[in-house]
């Protein structure tokens, strides 16, 4: 199998509001940042994958118009998912695995700030028997949460320390927009209370792959992708034991996640109930760095934090602040659809 790496990764500040940018203008910066830590233009490129969805942007074939950014002439060979970057990624890591590439931009971006995501997420849901029902976002992941009470694996004090420890670590994070000590705050949904949610957050992300030789020519320590696998659990809620996450394990067992020990693990886990369901399904220890980051408790910008998560774990390997690294993306109610991935750096 060829060897495929992250050569280079770039966000924006993930900000509470945008109001004053375009989804391009947000994108822009972000694809010259990428194209400059390499070095590489537009025709060096081979292929180019988005992630981004129409629902927040409240317009059908809005990804489109992000093509501006990127430059689509001369013409490009470009995909588009209506999904996380995370899942973009994996189709052009796909696409330079068979040799139809080998290189490859990646991007995603969400404004989420002008709508309510917490009614956009429901079209997620089973129309039939969920979505006449009209539960939000954040009453779905309450229901996890008191589930996880209920089972004895975790309380209402163990959340709160999970969001004060992401929000202490985004403190060294230039482009997050919760750092440093956060009130927990008034109940949202019982049990969760303010803190325990994602703050809502407008940003956009980039990172290139190159395979071989080339991701060595453009980058001194590449981020080699060892493995990288996604699994779904069942459509119905109510089949599904919420307080585990039988597809996150499945999709890290086919990454290699287990093979050997990993020291930092970057989990989209926009809750703090759900670090707790992934952390057990991932079999993570406490001598891991969880979500150094900040994770989606720092900023959570839907579409883009799957991929923000595997750019911030390739980036502490290109500084050779971790020599293998997990990152895992969620899409869907309660984690739903997850998708786990695996990367290395050379030995120092």
């Amino acid at each position: 199998m060829r060897e495929v790496a992250i050569v280079a990764f770039a966000q924006s500040d993930q900000v509470r509001h945008s109001d004053e940018q375009s989804e391009v203008e947000m994108l822009m910066p972000v694809l010259h940042q990428v194209k400059e830590q390499t070095g590489l233009n537009a025709s060096d490129i081979g292929f180019t994958c988005s992630g981004s969805s129409d629902y927040l942007a409240g317009r059908a074939f809005s990804f489109t118009m992000a093509l501006d950014g990127v430059g689509a002439w001369p013409p490009i060979s470009e995909s588009h998912v209506e999904m996380d970057g995370a899942w973009a990624m994996y189709e052009a890591w796909v696409k330079i695995l068979t040799g139809e590439a080998d290189t490859a931009l990646v991007y995603s971006y969400g404004k989420t700030s002008p709508g309510s995501v917490r009614d956009v997420l429901t079209r997620q849901l089973d129309p039939y028997y969920v979505a006449p029902l009209w539960p939000d976002a954040v009453a779905l992941a309450a229901l996890q949460a008191q589930a996880l009470i209920d089972a004895g694996e975790t309380d209402e004090p163990a959340l709160a320390g999970i969001a004060a420890r992401s929000r202490d670590s985004a403190a060294d994070n230039a482009h997050a927009l919760m750092k440093g000590s956060v009130p927990q705050g008034d109940y949202v949904v019982q049990p969760l209370r303010k803190g325990d949610c994602p703050p809502i957050s407008d940003g956009a992300v980039a990172v290139v792959l190159a395979a071989g030789d080339k991701a060595r020519e453009l980058c001194a320590r590449p981020a080699w992708i060892r493995g990288m696998d996604h699994r779904i659990e069942a459509h119905s809620l109510g089949v599904r034991d919420l307080t585990d996450s039988p597809s996150t394990r499945l999709a890290a067992e086919r990454a290699g996640v287990f093979e050997r020990p990993v020291d930092t693990a970057e989990l989209h886990a926009p809750f703090t109930s759900q670090e707790v369901v992934l952390r057990k399904a991932l079999k993570l220890g406490d001598d891991v760095n969880v979500n150094p980051s900040g994770g989606a408790l720092a900023a959570n910008t839907v579409m883009a934090a799957g991929l923000l998560r595997i750019g911030e774990a390739a980036a502490r390997i290109h500084r050779g602040e971790s020599d293998r690294a997990l990152a895992h993306a969620t899409s869907g109610p309660c984690l739903q659809q997850n998708l786990v991935a695996v990367l290395e750096g050379d030995a120092q």
